[in-house]
């Protein structure tokens, strides 16, 4: 039986290759689609959303928007990374359907509640709405089998501010309400998503595939790769950060995972958005996260360019 999960994200190139790989795969029953505001404003989240479920002949799936800013801040969008649109470099078919009426929240506590199986929450942006959903529709918990984030780091330096990764830092107040829910969470934060880096060889291999969505998976990462081509990352390609939760979710053999408790700060004048990990048990807080902290990048590139073939 394939496992029922809602994607919640704010595309976003990687976000993007995210909801592709998991189209791709048949042990995973996407439920919905939600949208943040995070990599660009939520009216265009959405429209990326749309796009590429349109691209996927997916139009089957509801998508709904959410928040449009973080609970207690203003929004902080990643357009020197994502572009003007969200999604700048490929071509993208227009919309070929609507989004549901609902508001995100509406629409996953919907899905949640006519589950027959727990369902699985994949948050790949800031995690606004997850946060309004547990704080909304706290009798629902118990049918949220986990939660597998993109977002934060432990041991790695932050990739917003010295200290925070972007989508914790857009919205702290609303993850730190998420890792103190008390379910499961499986942490995909900067430790591992650095080293799920592709290189530009591998790029090329994808667009060889030949068909359709490799080409736009392609196009994604050229203009991806742009940014992360500046000598201060120290990177060899590009980081796929948000596809490490599928797949995690697909092959968790190839990941390395820790059991830990992990908190966010909020009111620190430095540190504001830091998820700070406790790796030796100095707190004696009980673990509230499997922390992912390294992949086999080339098993994590092979299931990618796998996955792609699906769509020939």
């Amino acid at each position: 039986m394939s496992r029922p999960i809602i994607i919640d994200c704010d595309p976003g190139h990687d976000d993007a290759i995210n909801l592709i790989l998991a189209f791709a795969s048949p042990e995973l029953s996407t439920l919905a689609v939600t949208t943040s505001a995070g990599n660009q404003t939520q009216p265009k989240t959405l429209n990326n959303a749309l796009r590429i479920l349109t691209l996927l002949k997916r139009t089957d799936i509801p998508v709904a928007s959410g928040a449009s800013k973080p609970l207690l801040r203003d929004l902080i969008i990643a357009d020197s990374v994502h572009g003007e649109s969200g999604l700048d470099g490929p071509i993208l078919p227009e919309p070929g359907f609507d989004p549901e009426p609902l508001h995100a929240v509406e629409l996953m506590a919907q899905k949640i509640c006519n589950s027959r199986e727990p369902v699985t929450l994949v948050p790949t942006g800031p995690l606004t709405n997850i946060a309004l959903l547990l704080a909304t529709y706290p009798e629902l918990q118990t049918n949220i089998e986990r939660i597998v984030l993109m977002g934060g780091a432990g041991a790695a330096l932050g990739n917003w501010t010295p200290a925070a990764e972007f989508n914790i830092y857009v919205d702290p107040e609303a993850a730190k309400a998420v890792f103190e829910s008390g379910i499961p969470i499986t942490m995909c934060g900067l430790d591992v998503t650095h080293r799920a880096q592709i290189h530009e060889h591998e790029i090329s291999m994808i667009r060889e595939i030949g068909n359709p969505v490799a080409r736009i998976v392609a196009d994604l990462l050229d203009y991806f790769c742009i940014y992360h081509k500046d000598p201060k990352w120290g990177f060899d390609g590009a980081p796929l950060h948000d596809p490490c939760t599928i797949a995690w979710l697909l092959a968790p053999e190839i990941f390395t995972t820790q059991e830990c408790w992990v908190g966010v700060e909020t009111t620190g004048e430095l540190t504001r958005g830091m998820t700070v990990v406790d790796y030796y048990n100095l707190t004696a807080n009980p673990a509230n996260c499997e922390l992912v902290v390294d992949v086999d990048r080339l098993q994590f590139v092979n299931l990618l360019l796998e996955r792609l073939k699906f769509y020939n």
